[in-house]
């Protein structure tokens, strides 16, 4: 039986400080020591409900300066030493790639556990495989089938445990990614207008967004083919945070008054009936011809990977940005992993960063 959101006990999460300083992306400031000291120390990236508005605000600045060090020098060395355990059960290529890059371009190394050639094929459980692991790694990132797994997982780990997507449950890291990407693109997250479209029944990436997205003054439209709406607990977590959301049957009637288009696959493998799925794919398409009722500066996201719902031809249009969006995954996912070793923020001064 699938675990609703608010069954999830959260009090075992340690709160953040509320006292985090705000800095802008836009303004960088040289003092790059003190981002890394406000940091927190061996804890848990289970859920976006951990976070409040201001320490998106202090990793966002951070992911900032990550991108500009990649740019100019292309990495440094501030977790030389560290490895990273990379656990991954269900397919990825942009998350599993990205949180390796980004463990390698800040100098440390990558165990690379993949399902298929693990002891999971010998019955061994995902509790005992996390535990071996803690004691070779620094820090896991693990992507799993269960709903919920990553809490469990976490009160027995004795290391940072960073959930990489837990079936239909939350992706918290690819929402940070996506906020970032319009923070970067836009400049501004208030007052936009998000649509989120394609499965969002099953779209983990779709749920933890919408969630987090609630930290801001954003309105939220949904389209979706029948039976795959946004889910009840999501739907009603939002409305208690006083954000208004709608939905909606066709992109055209929302891209007059989009900011932010969410695009999201149907995804195949979450149904239980071929018949269900084929009845939904296909049933909404982002082409040329519908971009052009869209605003000048919408910009287009989708997660990936994406199969038929957005046609190749709106890669070439400057507000299709979702290549760029998987890259700024990588600079998120740095600043997260500095943020798990505080206590090396003091490499970053030194002549070999």
């Amino acid at each position: 039986v699938p675990i609703k959101k608010e069954d999830i006990d959260l009090s075992f999460l340690p709160q953040f400080p509320s006292d985090v300083t705000v800095a802008s992306t836009r303004s960088p400031s040289p003092d790059l020591d003190s981002q890394l000291q406000g940091s927190w120390t061996h804890r848990h990236i289970i859920t976006v409900d951990q976070f409040t508005r201001g320490q998106l605000h202090d990793l966002f600045y951070l992911s900032h300066q990550m991108r500009i060090k990649v740019q100019e020098k292309g990495g440094c060395d501030l977790l030389r030493g560290r490895v990273l355990g990379s656990v991954f059960y269900e397919p990825s290529t942009r998350t599993s790639c990205s949180f390796q890059s980004a463990m390698q371009r800040l100098g440390g190394t990558v165990i690379d556990l993949k399902k298929e050639t693990s002891s999971l094929v010998k019955g061994e459980s995902i509790e005992d495989t996390i535990q071996m692991l803690c004691g070779y790694c620094d820090v896991v990132v693990l992507r799993h089938p269960d709903v919920g797994v990553c809490q469990r997982l976490s009160r027995i780990t004795t290391k940072p445990l960073i959930n990489a997507g837990d079936g239909t449950g939350e992706h918290p890291t690819q929402a940070l990614l996506d906020i970032f990407t319009i923070r970067e693109e836009i400049g501004t997250v208030n007052g936009l207008t998000v649509t989120l479209a394609g499965d969002l029944k099953h779209g983990r990436t779709a749920h933890s967004l919408s969630r987090l997205l609630t930290l801001y003054q954003v309105r939220l439209l949904y389209v979706s083919p029948p039976g795959l709406e946004m889910p009840d607990d999501i739907s009603n977590f939002i409305c208690k945070r006083g954000i208004r959301q709608s939905s909606y049957a066709s992109l055209q009637e929302v891209l007059p008054h989009t900011d932010v288009l969410y695009m999201t696959r149907i995804q195949k493998e979450r149904f239980e009936s071929p018949e269900h799925y084929e009845a939904s794919k296909g049933n909404l398409i982002l082409t040329p011809d519908l971009m052009m009722l869209a605003k000048e500066k919408m910009i287009v996201l989708h997660p990936l990977p994406r199969v038929d719902e957005i046609s190749p031809e709106v890669d070439a249009d400057p507000r299709a940005v979702y290549f760029r969006q998987a890259t700024y995954g990588m600079y998120i996912r740095m600043a997260l992993l500095a943020k798990l070793f505080p206590s090396l923020s003091a490499n970053w001064g030194s002549t070999d960063v």
